[in-house]
């Protein structure tokens, strides 16, 4: 579509996508699980909300974070929770975290020629009360990891998990095991330095912390500028 402006021919194109910025993280341990995620929401250099969930609890063992285009996020998320409404009607019990992400690729899969802009990683509880999670590409493929990081600032905060998770290029280090306070520090921490060097992560980290007691949460402020 071409539009005349002052004797000028400019060329239109519409964009059904925006990109609303946000991070988020999700680590697994031996019987927890943590997601995590910035609360700002911008569009450009304009900050539209500075108190915006991104972390989603589907059931008292899952919880999943998106980030990406806001919109897309909403009604996905909606979508999964409709879904898991039917099938707890249906069979009287709860999904588990795995067939949640099972779901969750199927839904991905059915719109791959006009897919969500959404990047979604789930964390929780497997059947066994281990620690999962799942990651995603906009079309439905997944994975389990140990961690994970999506959005904007992922490409800063996935070297640091790697070398301080996954003990990636680091010399006769002695392989502890991942505990609680160490993950939830190590997210604080990681969260602190992507909101110094990435304008689209700030104000708040909110971090969900699943274990077989339940999900509590922790907000922390972060910069906001």
């Amino acid at each position: 579509m071409e539009l005349e402006v002052q004797g000028e021919r400019r060329a239109q194109r519409f964009n059904p996508y925006t990109f609303n910025g946000g991070t988020v993280l999700a680590l697994a341990g031996e019987d927890f699980a943590i997601v995590a995620s910035d609360t700002r929401l911008s569009e450009g250099y304009s900050i539209h909300s500075r108190d915006t969930q991104k972390c989603y609890k589907l059931t008292d063992k899952t919880v999943i974070g998106c980030s990406g285009f806001h919109g897309d996020c909403l009604t996905l998320t909606k979508i999964i929770e409709a879904r898991l409404k039917m099938y707890k009607h249906s069979n009287n019990k709860t999904m588990t975290t795995g067939a949640i992400a099972a779901m969750l690729s199927t839904i991905l899969y059915s719109r791959r020629f006009f897919p969500y802009y959404v990047y979604n990683i789930i964390g929780g509880l497997d059947e066994e009360g281990k620690g999962a999670v799942y990651s995603f590409d906009s079309i439905g493929s997944y994975q389990r990891d140990t961690y994970k990081a999506g959005g904007s600032a992922s490409s800063m905060l996935q070297p640091l998990l790697d070398n301080q998770i996954g003990y990636k290029n680091m010399q006769n280090a002695e392989h502890l095991p991942l505990t609680m306070v160490k993950a939830i520090q190590l997210i604080k921490d990681v969260f602190i330095s992507a909101a110094e060097r990435d304008v689209y992560t700030g104000d708040a980290l909110k971090i969900c912390i699943v274990t077989k007691d339940g999900m509590k949460e922790e907000t922390i402020p972060l910069r906001k500028d």
